[in-house]
């Protein structure tokens, strides 16, 4: 797939250098950080992409994480074309909980916003494939005006009719090349009104501090849906995630300039405890709210990681 807002095809095409194998991370040093970053507080870990399942022989990554005392959570993202194929496998192996991208149902649409030229009917296997293994699954929607506002209800009334759990997500300025315009953001507010209207909506208390949608259940019982308004409603002062590209950096910021090279340290013969120390100091002085000063700083003046290095 190609997203036009976090993978364009015009740039990432078929001549683009992906990453050498060799400074990728192995299995088995992507489970020694999260064993150093267990040591300072983590519980909860989601495995992201790019696209996750692309990995190969990736329930065996999950195998090791679920088996790490301090991981409490074990998810993973996707965008749900080869779930069907490893739901059965990673729900054996550990993993807890999936979630599925998808930006429309409308198969037209559904290829045109990923650049897929599979189509929507894969993706929706895979979910099903993942509820029969006992994985709970989560939608993500990030909607954009003029393209698929029209498909919130349509996805709303699927989730809730098979028990998934609906995020809708205003549509973000990240990476470098999504050309993105304030215009096209579908306020959260505005969200939830419409979802309002259709199928009347009590919120619900946030489970934790640093939980980044704004929670709401059906009035009618029928689940629940989120709204995260990264845009509208900035959240950076209550932020807790760090992120792990598979080259190795530590990302403190969806919209970061950069990472903290932790390969190099991992290869060279650093302790466990080095690393740790590293890792704190990199947390301690963090200084990033690119949300709450996006109105001061265009986004084109501020080169920024691309979402499909670190994830969601």
């Amino acid at each position: 797939m190609r997203c036009n807002y976090c993978m364009p095809a015009e740039v990432f095409g078929p001549d683009y250098a992906y990453v050498p194998r060799g400074e990728i991370l192995s299995f088995e040093e992507i489970a020694r950080v999260v064993c150093i970053v267990g040591e300072l507080g983590v519980r909860k870990v989601r495995l992201t992409g790019g696209e996750p399942l692309l990995r190969r022989e990736m329930p065996v990554l999950v195998r090791m994480l679920a088996g790490l005392s301090a991981v409490e959570d074990l998810a993973l993202t996707t965008n749900g074309l080869q779930l069907a194929d490893f739901a059965g496998a990673l729900r054996e192996a550990g993993l807890q909980r999936v979630t599925v991208s998808l930006d429309a149902l409308d198969d037209a649409l559904f290829r045109r916003l990923g650049g897929s030229r599979r189509g929507v009917g894969d993706v929706l296997a895979g979910m099903q494939a993942a509820r029969h293994a006992g994985l709970p699954v989560k939608v993500n929607c990030v909607v954009q005006r003029g393209l698929n506002e029209s498909e919130v209800i349509p996805l709303a009334e699927l989730c809730r009719r098979e028990g998934y759990t609906l995020r809708l997500i205003e549509y973000m300025d990240v990476g470098n090349h999504n050309r993105w315009r304030a215009d096209q953001v579908v306020p959260a507010v505005e969200l939830r009104q419409l979802l309002d209207d259709r199928f009347g909506l009590v919120p619900l208390e946030p489970a934790a501090r640093g939980e980044v949608a704004r929670r709401y259940r059906y009035a009618d019982g029928s689940g629940e849906v989120g709204l995260i308004a990264s845009i509208t409603e900035p959240f950076c002062r209550d932020c807790n995630r760090a992120r792990l590209t598979a080259d190795g950096k530590l990302v403190t910021c969806l919209f970061a300039v950069g990472g903290f090279d932790l390969r190099t340290p991992l290869r060279s013969g650093s302790d466990d405890a080095t690393l740790r120390e590293m890792v704190r100091g990199v947390w301690a002085g963090r200084t990033d709210r690119y949300s709450e000063v996006r109105g001061a700083v265009l986004s084109s003046d501020r080169p920024k990681v691309e979402m499909s290095y670190v994830g969601g």
